[in-house]
């Protein structure tokens, strides 16, 4: 018996990715995972392939920049089991680019879903968690939520925003027996990497600077730890960990590595749209 046991838990961005592999290694478990994601084709594939593994897994459709969906979710949930033990708002999308090239959609669409979403899941699990005096929300933050992220800015603010939400309510929460932690993942291969919005970037020389990521069951596999332990913040991946500590210590080395990054990007920038026109001009 672990402490995932017949645990009730809700999993946003269930379907795919980091959410989908945190449904599989808590039914593996022996918990209950109830998958919550927008995307209803690739939803109920993901909790097929989970009933067929022997887990006991539920799908619910989900928008979570939709309070009213999300607060439904939740109460339909604990009107079914009588509790909800676990939150994961795990839900997430990213837009990259520099801030110049930013239109305010691309600045909400990533807030709304990424830290909304978060907000969402809180404001309606929260107080019903404080009720039943336990619960454990954890949070899917980034390692661009402890370390500025040059290209990602939207998606830093929003990940930043969670780290800070997260602190915050775990102490607010400890009087009240329930806990709070903050994902931090470091590079996790995932689609996000794959259906991010690029702005001004070339997909695949983007992929070619990336560091190497590690996979999303491994990814969960040290959730789970970070979970079992009770950590605020759990940091996933070794190169996360070793950055977030020059972050702390050397803040001003940070910043120049950011700056040298800006500038390899902008340069990849301009090499593609010079090939873009080459190219447009062969076949004039």
């Amino acid at each position: 018996m672990g402490i995932f046991t017949e645990k009730v838990a809700l999993i946003t961005g269930g379907a795919s990715g980091i959410g989908r592999a945190l449904a599989t290694e808590l039914g593996k478990r022996g918990a209950r995972p109830i998958l919550a994601d927008v995307d209803t084709a690739l939803l109920e594939e993901t909790v097929q392939t989970l009933k067929n593994a022997g887990v006991s897994a539920k799908g619910l459709q989900l928008d979570v920049t939709d309070f009213e969906a999300v607060s439904h979710a939740i109460h339909k949930v604990m009107a079914e089991f009588g509790r909800l033990d676990y939150l994961f708002n795990n839900a997430g999308i990213a837009v990259c680019g520099e801030a110049q090239s930013f239109s305010i959609e691309d600045w909400r669409s990533v807030i709304d879903t990424n830290l909304y979403g978060v907000v969402n899941g809180v404001a309606a699990a929260y107080p019903l968690m404080i009720k039943q005096g336990s619960g454990h929300i954890v949070n899917t933050a980034s390692l661009a939520g402890l370390v500025p992220v040059p290209g990602e800015i939207s998606y830093t603010a929003s990940k930043y925003g969670i780290v800070g939400l997260s602190h915050v309510l775990r102490q607010e929460g400890a009087a009240h027996g329930v806990k709070v932690s903050v994902v931090c993942p470091g590079f996790i291969k995932t689609p996000i990497f794959y259906n991010a919005k690029l702005l001004g970037i070339e997909r695949e020389k983007l992929l070619e600077r990336m560091p190497k990521a590690i996979s999303p069951d491994d990814c969960a596999k040290a959730v789970l730890r970070g979970i079992e332990r009770n950590q605020a913040t759990i940091v996933v991946t070794p190169l996360a960990k070793v950055l977030w500590l020059l972050q702390r210590f050397f803040p001003s080395l940070v910043m120049w590595v950011g700056r040298r990054f800006t500038k390899e990007m902008r340069e990849l920038s301009r090499s593609s749209s010079a090939e873009l026109q080459s190219q447009a001009q062969i076949q004039k």
